[in-house]
């Protein structure tokens, strides 16, 4: 049996990790909050009604190039090296329980906060991560390339063989939003309008109807299995723990050469309907999304390297909202509720897509300000020290102690 140990200290962190943790919850902010606004459930003509329609139009482009799909790529490598961590010190069934507990805290973010959560996902995944350890490093990498091209074979089977894997569960989205009263014409008004928890829910019941099909039909979990699997790589051997002997700047370079290319396309191809076919549309986005990720991540790593004593507080900064990840991702649906929903100030609808992301930074601004305050004064983000005492079975001190003098 391996000797018991607690969870990772602050001795033992590494400010890069927490760092790009921090990184990716301001693009899963800028990704995810406009659909929070209710911007994204608006027609055409809607947003083209906004005072600032023109400006978005080229916000939206950004969007695509530069935040789609690339912070959920930096958050699921995470989650792999986070997973190898975990191995290192403890047992695959303590990951088990872990994930368990984190599949209970995103079905009840879900089903009661907003329906576009990824935490179950990522459980579900985290799951299935424990059958692929005993192979070597290149079937794993090999494994891990099936994954994330498997989806343009299956959106190829589905554009040309006719084989809709996601048809069933859409149905069952509008039977549940039919069964809610919900329509296309107030969908994107039911969020603003509803001044009670009930109206709300009932947007709830149904969108955890339409999560999962957006899950099916994106062929979500054999992406994000891959990415977790690689991270995994990176974390067993330790490549975090050695940044100045690798080759970060040719890796950054490369990854950009192949990825901002690519991602151009990609973001002309979403924002002008896939005019090449949803096969070619899939091919685009895995073949932008993961290099750019790597491209941002290298990128960081090299100032963290080369520049670190005169970014030492920007990094310090970075890493206080990505040691409490699981806080910080929760309480952006909290703020989106508060700013967007008729239970807060009613604002959805109201804002175009330039509005919406200044907010998504402003918000993230404060999570960073929120974060090193209370990394001051606790070890552990809430949601984190709850967490961790489920998983290890035992109360963990949350409040630092005071230095004797």
């Amino acid at each position: 049996m391996k000797p018991y140990k607690g969870p990772t200290s602050e001795r033992e962190r590494h400010v890069i990790l927490d760092a790009l943790r921090g990184f990716a919850l301001l693009g899963i902010a800028l990704a995810n909050y406009p659909e929070f606004a209710l911007w994204t459930f608006l027609s055409s003509e809607q947003q083209a009604a906004l005072p600032t329609a023109n400006a978005d139009q080229v916000a939206r482009y950004l969007q695509y190039l530069l935040i789609d799909g690339k912070f959920y790529t930096i958050f699921s490598l995470l989650f792999g090296i986070g997973f190898s961590l975990i191995l290192q010190r403890h047992s695959i069934a303590l990951f088990l329980r872990r994930m368990l507990i984190l599949a209970v805290i995103g079905f009840c973010h879900m089903m009661f906060l907003w329906s576009g959560d990824i935490l179950l996902l990522y459980a579900v995944g985290g799951m299935l991560l424990p059958l692929f350890v005993k192979f070597s490093d290149k079937v794993l990498l090999w494994i891990a390339a099936t994954l994330i091209l498997l989806p343009v074979g299956l959106d190829a089977m589905t554009e040309f063989l006719g084989v809709d894997f996601a048809r069933p569960f859409y149905d069952a989205w509008w039977n549940a939003a039919s069964a809610q009263g919900i329509t296309e014409e107030n969908f994107a008004s039911w969020l603003r309008d509803v001044h009670n928890y009930s109206g709300m829910f009932a947007f709830l019941i149904q969108g955890a109807f339409e999560r999962t099909w957006e899950f099916v039909s994106g062929h979500r979990l054999p992406k994000v299995l891959g990415l977790f699997i690689i991270g995994y790589l990176i974390g067993k051997h330790r490549l975090y723990a050695h940044l100045a002997t690798l080759p970060s700047g040719k890796i950054c370079r490369w990854s950009t050469v192949i990825g901002l290319p690519t991602s151009l396309l990609y973001a002309w191809s979403a924002t002008d309907g896939h005019p090449w076919g949803l096969t070619i549309h899939s091919l685009l986005y895995a073949a932008s999304v993961i290099p750019l990720a790597l491209a941002y991540i290298t990128g960081m790593c090299m100032l963290y390297v080369y520049r670190q004593k005169s970014l030492q507080n920007v990094f310090a900064y970075m890493a206080a909202p990505g040691r409490m990840a699981l806080t910080n991702y929760i309480s952006q649906s909290i703020v989106g509720i508060m700013l967007f929903y008729g239970l807060g100030l009613g604002l959805g609808t109201t804002f175009g897509l330039v509005t919406i992301e200044i907010t998504a930074v402003l918000v993230f601004f404060l999570q960073i300000v929120v974060s090193t305050f209370w990394l001051r004064y606790f070890s552990f983000g809430p949601l984190e020290w709850i967490w961790r005492m489920l998983t290890y079975g035992r109360y963990f001190r949350i409040q630092k102690q005071k230095k004797q003098k």
